[in-house]
């Protein structure tokens, strides 16, 4: 059990694994899309760093990707900017802009076809 003054939440997401099939290519993406930094620990794995230094998932070099229904998203200060780095960096944009209840999203899929979408305010 985590400490009371551990960065980590009870019941909240805590760490995210991003199969990809070419480990390299995804923290380019990801690296060029949202400006994600990493650690690697070798050619297949490389960690995500969050602004506070602390790794909070990781993406995993894998010989298939199957898209399933678990979705990660992402929240964002300016969704058109967000979009805009996604296109620029090789997503495939899979839903463009909507609104729903709360606030507006997009959906993308990265380079090895994982299913992401990005949300903000309305």
């Amino acid at each position: 059990m985590a400490d009371a003054d551990s960065p980590h939440a009870h019941h909240a997401p805590d760490y995210i694994e991003i199969p990809a099939l070419d480990a390299e290519a995804a923290t380019r993406f990801y690296g060029d899309a949202f400006g994600w930094r990493f650690t690697s620990y070798g050619p297949a794995y490389h960690g995500i760093v969050a602004g506070d230094g602390r790794e909070v998932g990781g993406i995993s070099e894998v010989g298939e990707v199957t898209r399933g229904d678990l979705l990660v998203v992402l929240f964002s200060r300016d969704l058109q900017s967000s979009r805009d780095s996604v296109v620029k960096a090789g997503g495939t944009i899979t839903r463009d802009i909507f609104d729903f209840p709360g606030g507006r999203r997009f959906h993308f899929a990265d380079p090895s076809g994982n299913e992401l979408a990005v949300w903000a305010f309305a």
